[in-house]
């Protein structure tokens, strides 16, 4: 476990299925999504296959057909790596391997293997390894196959372990242990949390590779490391902030994902304790990503999932300086106008409106707009701070007076 350090550029071939409730045009998306995963794990995506199908092959994942096609373009351009946008179950990723020959991901796998890579911290690797041994565990079965049944006979008769129950019994133990380590750590940084006082305390949340560690350093005048990659950001962040003179603290959180597994999001939920105890959320997006309305979706409903949804919010629309809307040729009738070809001020007058003060637009990279994003932090921290302390709103000047 979490032994990867050494990246070298594998061949990868990536598989994806068009069903009823993802049609081409999102199949297609998520597709690019998981190249840029492969990218980040460090492989090189030499070939993309779909399918079009009502629902996946219980056995092999995509049709007998299809699966040919792909074990002729494996075997001919030596590709060891194959990977499937969604989870695959455990027989299916047996099968697969043995008809394929070479290794098999499927998208949970992949990102446990980029957070792998990532994890720097103690407290980052244990949830980590969690995760994994959960991912695991189900899977044993067939990484034993050189240990066949064992045979009746001479010798062989009586009570005793298997190999495979032996190791089931093994991760079982070892998920119990990180499971406990974790409860220890959760107790320590909850101290932490407590130690901090009553300040106000902002949390920055929203999509993988929106921009929260750029914003992050630009705020706080800090170095955390900000990388145009997927889960840059592993371990949360805490920064003293001082905008006029109201300190406050903001943490820069791990980025949310589509189809985020399971396993990630039950051993991540500690991390996500800073965002449970913020005062105020950050959501950035990206509004330069063509499906940035998705993105705020998943976004959303992990906040649910975490009983954070309800907390006051600012939605901070990042990356305005790359946003570029696609031509649209009003002379042609043929064409209709969607919201690809939408400007900025077009879409503040969607349901944008309706955020109202609650809607930033900024460049972090480029310091776009910035003085309107700490006026409208300022305004929010200090109502809080009033409300949590009534008769200091004097020491602090109204919006209008800082600069």
């Amino acid at each position: 476990m979490l032994e990867k350090k050494d990246i070298k550029l594998e061949s990868v071939v990536l598989i994806g299925i068009i069903t009823q409730d993802q049609d081409e045009e999102q199949s297609k998306e998520y597709l690019d999504e998981l190249e840029f995963l492969t990218y980040t794990a460090g492989g090189d995506v030499v070939k993309r296959f779909t399918q079009k199908m009502t629902q996946p092959n219980p056995k092999t994942f995509i049709g007998t057909g299809k699966m040919e096609d792909v074990m002729n373009f494996v075997k001919e351009n030596e590709v060891g790596t194959v990977i499937f946008d969604d989870e695959l179950s455990p027989a299916q990723e047996r099968n697969i391997s043995k008809i394929l020959n070479c290794k098999i991901l499927d998208r949970t796998n992949l990102i446990l293997d980029i957070f792998a890579q990532r994890a720097q911290t103690s407290y980052a690797r244990t949830q980590v390894e969690l995760a994994q041994c959960e991912y695991l565990l189900p899977r044993l079965k067939g990484m034993w196959t050189h240990l066949e049944r064992q045979k009746g006979g001479i010798g062989m008769r009586g009570p005793g372990e298997t190999e495979i129950e032996t190791d089931r019994r093994i991760v079982r133990d070892k998920i119990a242990l990180l499971k406990a380590k974790i409860k220890t750590i959760d107790k320590q940084m909850a101290v932490q949390r407590g130690n901090r006082g009553k300040m106000v305390r902002v949390a920055l949340v929203g999509y993988t590779n929106v921009g929260k560690s750029t914003l992050m350093n630009v705020i706080s005048k800090s170095e955390v490391f900000a990388e145009n990659k997927l889960f840059a950001t592993l371990d949360t962040t805490v920064r003293k902030v001082v905008i006029g003179n109201l300190p406050f603290l903001v943490s820069d959180t791990v980025g949310f994902i589509r189809k985020l597994p399971t396993q990630l999001v039950e051993s991540f939920k500690s991390t996500l304790d800073e965002v449970r105890e913020a005062d105020l959320l950050l959501h950035v997006v990206d509004i330069s990503h063509s499906n940035f309305e998705e993105h705020i979706e998943s976004v959303n409903q992990i906040l649910d999932e975490i009983e954070s949804k309800d907390k006051p919010t600012i939605m901070v629309f990042n990356k305005i300086d790359a946003y570029e809307p696609e031509p649209f040729d009003e002379e042609d009738l043929l064409e209709e106008r969607t919201k690809a070809n939408f400007t900025i001020d077009e879409w503040k007058k969607t349901w944008m409106s309706r955020v109202g003060d609650n809607a930033l637009f900024i460049s972090a990279l480029n310091k776009e707009n910035m003085d309107e994003f700490r006026k409208r932090v300022y305004q929010e921290v200090r109502e809080i701070h009033v409300t949590r302390f009534p008769y200091n709103h004097f020491l602090y000047p109204d919006v209008e007076d800082i600069e």
